[in-house]
């Protein structure tokens, strides 16, 4: 059996295989079906802030094992499930980064720097349809170079980065954060800091209590999602709800938002963001690749790269639509290569990977790994078949992306004129809910509350919350992969500069800080 075979094998296996019913006669698969409620399900918690793609995979992980059991038939149904979520959230979770300014994941928080300003220029429709065209394109082109390159390019990317690589890239990117968003580097550095304070905060690596200062909430650590977004929208929630305040003092009337103009995305505007979309794409897809990094960084690079490469009018963070452009196209690109290193090595690449990862593993007939992709003379290699029926999926996923999801984006236009007074109020509600179905604890409550005043202070003194977020996501990596390579190069404190990879990185961080500052500096 050859590469062929097993290819179109798997194909056959996602649409005709246990034929849930049929229309004209065609029978519809269930790992269509589910692929279809996923995408569908996915849309929607995409668009709801505070609850986002990776919690709602968490939720049905459980109810779809306990429905389609162990058995390796139950494989498909259930990972085209979460691909469908995967893939609906990465559209969805732009709606209300560009609609209400909060966003309800780390990621979609660069589409808000140019996507809400547009929205107050009157051009809600038109920056949804770009961020659609923009998620859809990184997103295919990331799931292209998985299906040709799942084999291979992950083995050559935990080739090059050990340990101290990985340390050294991780404060790579966060020196990177803090110097390129915000107005000033200093403020980033110290958002950034305080970011990886916060985390600290709890169980470390050696399993004992720090900075919890005996009390016992405290020693498990801030519940991530709880900071996360507390920062992110509970943050920007009590921002808006001052302003509103003020205008109602000042004007004693509140100002909603009117769309105006033409809304359409024009054969012109393509071709404006196409490059935008190709360097972001490229740039989601190899920061996919690598394990454990994630959709956050790859927003914030696509970005800024193309911030410098950008000679347009409108400057971006102003309501630039190539912003816009070059943060969906990256944080949608690493949805598919994300799968890379968990189908080569069986690592995942984010948190969504996680829950694939989990499936897979929780569900007997398919173990992630080099040995998917080994062809067997005269023999089918049955994990290849599932492996290439997830591609199939994937697919599948995103030509209701093209379809559908254009339609979505065009009625989610609407949104924007609900008052704000109702609106805020709204996802308040909605985000203190989520987080407390998904903690059951009101701790984790007045948690959020806590970070959402800290969001709060941040914007009142300027301060960019995404060096925060960013640091306080990937300061436990940082941990674990600085323990870690302080243990295999045996316990050389100078590990940092044990290979040219590392001391590159290392030297990268500090000279994007100086340059950042020195720039600042002289336009001061």
């Amino acid at each position: 059996m050859g590469l062929l075979d097993h290819i179109w094998l798997g194909i056959v296996t996602v649409f005709t295989a246990d034929p849930m019913f049929s229309i004209l006669g065609l029978p519809i698969s269930t790992t269509i079906v589910m692929v279809i409620l996923g995408f569908l399900g996915g849309i929607f918690v995409g668009a709801t802030p505070g609850i986002g793609g990776p919690f709602a995979m968490a939720i049905s992980l459980p109810i779809l094992i306990s429905i389609f059991g162990f058995n390796p038939d139950a494989l498909l149904p259930v990972l085209g499930f979460l691909v469908g979520i995967m893939k609906g959230s990465t559209i969805g979770g732009a709606v209300p980064a560009i609609l209400f300014n909060t966003p309800g994941t780390p990621d979609s928080l660069m589409t808000t720097l140019d996507g809400y300003p547009m929205t107050k220029k009157g051009k809600p429709g038109k920056a949804l349809r770009i961020a659609h065209f923009s998620s859809v394109s990184g997103d295919t082109f990331s799931d292209i170079v998985l299906i040709t390159c799942a084999p291979f390019l992950a083995i050559l990317v935990e080739k090059f980065l050990d340990f101290p690589e990985k340390a050294a890239l991780i404060i790579l990117s966060l020196a990177f954060v803090s110097a390129v968003v915000g107005a000033n580097v200093w403020k980033g550095l110290v958002a950034a800091f305080l970011g990886m304070f916060m985390a600290y905060i709890g169980t470390g690596e050696d399993g004992y209590s720090r900075l919890s200062l005996g009390n016992d909430d405290l020693a498990g650590g801030f519940p991530l999602i709880s900071a996360v977004l507390g920062v992110l929208i509970i943050g920007e929630v009590f921002k808006a709800l001052e302003e509103m305040w003020r205008e109602m003092r000042e004007t004693a009337a509140i100002t909603n938002i009117e769309a105006t103009g033409d809304q359409k995305l024009r054969l012109s505007d393509i071709r404006r963001i196409l490059p935008f979309i190709g360097i972001s794409a490229s740039i989601g897809t190899m920061v996919g690749a690598l394990p454990g990094i994630g959709s956050t960084l790859a927003a914030t690079l696509g970005y800024a790269t193309g911030r410098k490469v950008y000679k347009g009018d409108t400057p971006f963070g102003e309501g630039a639509p190539e912003g816009i452009a070059a943060t969906e196209a990256a944080n949608s690109a690493v949805a598919g290569a994300n799968l890379i290193p968990v189908l080569s090595l069986g690592i995942p690449g984010n948190v969504s990977a996680v829950f694939i990862l989990l499936a897979t593993e929780t569900i007997s007939g398919f173990n992630p790994g080099p040995a998917v992709f080994r062809l067997v003379p005269d023999q089918i290699n049955q994990e290849m078949v599932y492996a290439f029926g997830l591609f199939t999926a994937m697919i599948f996923a995103n030509g209701l992306n093209w379809t559908f999801g254009g339609v979505f984006m065009r009625w989610m236009g609407v949104m924007v004129k609900i008052p704000k007074q109702r609106l805020l109020p709204i996802v308040l509600l909605l985000t203190l809910t989520a987080i407390y179905v998904q903690q059951t604890s009101m701790f984790a409550v007045y948690v959020t509350l806590g970070f959402g005043l800290l969001g709060y202070v941040m914007r009142k003194l300027r301060i960019s919350v995404l060096p925060f977020v960013i640091a306080f996501i990937l300061a436990n990596n940082l941990e674990e992969a600085m323990r870690q390579a302080f243990a295999v190069t045996g316990a050389d404190p100078w590990f940092l500069f044990a290979s040219p990879i590392s001391i590159t990185f290392i030297a990268l961080a500090v000279v994007v800080v100086i340059f950042f500052a020195r720039n600042q500096k002289d336009l001061s």
